[in-house]
């Protein structure tokens, strides 16, 4: 079993106990429509494909729709059980593709309304989501407003952002800094550090892939 596979089971039991009405960090989006997201990434690449060309936006709309109107208990059962051919959740890819996907929204899930506490996890799993970050953070970053340092304790320390940009700190746990850096600055308990004014333009940038 991976980390991908854990917080893909972790997720699916979630879902099962909220129901399919819940808000999520993702903007709009309720927990069927996250679970619909993650069933079509799975299982339709023509429509996942939307994700990152305009011009699939429409089509690939169509398809998560047509999955979120399907019974919750079913989408939950396609989440929790990928096929085994899925171009990002085969077993050769899925430790790289799915490891931050899943952890990601697991918490936009569990912090999608007030009352969440971070979750203690265990160092192999801290160390796993550090190096996915050090290896994505230059994507994720590429339109900072900032030359950024990042810095997780006890694990070390990585430098993204566009070079000739005024320079900045976040300092959390590598869990903490995956959530800042897509987009999710409001639910992600990262120290900002630097310039008063960068820090607040990072806290509201479109960051992400």
């Amino acid at each position: 079993m991976t980390y991908a596979r854990d917080e893909r089971r972790a997720l699916a039991d979630l879902f099962a106990e909220t129901g399919p009405d819940r808000p999520t960090l993702c903007e709009g989006w309720t927990t069927r429509d996250l679970a619909a997201h993650l069933v079509v990434r799975d299982r339709r690449p023509d429509s996942a494909a939307g994700l990152l060309v305009p011009a699939l936006q429409a089509h690939g709309e169509r398809v998560r729709l047509g999955v979120a109107a399907r019974p919750w208990a079913e989408v939950i059962e396609l989440v929790r059980t990928p096929p085994w051919w899925s171009p990002v959740s085969n077993p050769l890819v899925e430790p790289l593709t799915n490891t931050t996907e899943f952890f990601v929204h697991h918490e936009d899930v569990r912090r999608g309304e007030p009352g969440w506490q971070p979750r203690a996890l265990e160092p192999a799993f801290r160390e796993t989501l550090w190096k996915q970050l050090k290896q994505t953070a230059r994507l994720a970053l590429r339109k900072a407003p900032a030359r950024i340092t990042l810095v997780a304790p006890g694990l070390g320390e990585t430098v993204a952002g566009p070079e000739g940009r005024p320079p900045a700190t976040l300092t959390g746990e590598p869990g903490e800094l995956l959530l800042f850096l897509t987009g999710r600055q409001r639910a992600a308990r990262v120290e900002v550090g630097g310039d008063p004014a960068v820090a607040e333009r990072l806290r509201g940038a479109k960051l992400g892939f």
